[in-house]
């Protein structure tokens, strides 16, 4: 099946309902294989597929289907701000993520952002559609590894300081995302730090590649969400 291309939906119900799903997947044969697998089951209609996150807005509004299954690492617009999207435009969307990132900032991420799921790609299919089902129907679903990673992650959290929020950053890193999100420009922030602007500048593309956002403002919106930000002044 192509980018895009509609399944004839199932007729939908209140018990039993057929549920509708988007399949986002920039790597057209593991999207069309994990399409394949969810149509398999009777309960499941594949109504749209989308290689990016653009395309999985416009698709959206298109079919309104009742579950996403969402990769990260999509061309142009992440999956997380894809997620986001589409949560503040149709809410009662549901969505997993499946991904091959077993990032701590990615799956937190993915949490804040309203993901129900988060599964691996390489899942056996009954995990797959053990997800699918559960969350469907209310739940949330973050397969066992990826559990354990969650509890730890927000245990973490409520004990250790905001700038520890991500993990994968470099202190120095941190400290600039920080000053971002405390609202310091590029030049501000290489004054205070005794820098010039391109050493800023590199770090701040470093900050964007491990955030998976492409955007000074995305990158903000992390850090305030995390707490950061407050340190600037």
């Amino acid at each position: 099946m192509s980018e895009s291309a509609r399944v004839p939906s199932r007729p939908h119900g209140a018990e039993g309902t057929v549920r509708q799903v988007l399949v986002v997947e920039d790597h057209p044969l593991f999207r069309e294989g994990l399409a394949a697998v969810i149509d398999l089951d009777e309960t499941f209609s594949v109504v749209a597929q989308a290689g990016s996150g653009e395309n999985a807005l416009t698709e959206a509004d298109r079919t309104t289907p009742d579950l996403v299954v969402m990769d990260l690492g999509l061309p142009g617009l992440s999956g997380i701000e894809t997620s986001r999207r589409l949560l503040r435009a149709h809410p009662d969307i549901k969505i997993v993520i499946m991904t091959m990132s077993e990032s701590d900032d990615d799956l937190l991420a993915a949490v804040r952002a309203g993901a129900r799921g988060y599964l691996l790609k390489g899942a056996p299919r009954e995990e797959v559609l053990h997800a699918l089902h559960t969350v469907g129907q209310g739940g949330a679903v973050f397969g066992h590894h990826v559990a354990e990673r969650l509890c730890g992650l927000f245990a973490a959290l409520g004990s250790a300081p905001a700038s520890k929020a991500f993990p994968t950053l470099t202190a120095r890193e941190r400290e600039i995302l920080d000053l971002l999100a405390g609202g310091l420009s590029y030049r501000q922030i290489a004054q205070r730090l005794f820098v010039v602007d391109k050493t800023v500048r590199n770090h701040v593309g470093s900050i964007f590649a491990k955030l998976q956002v492409h955007d000074r403002a995305a990158a903000i919106v992390r850090a305030r969400d995390a707490g950061l930000g407050s340190t600037a002044e």
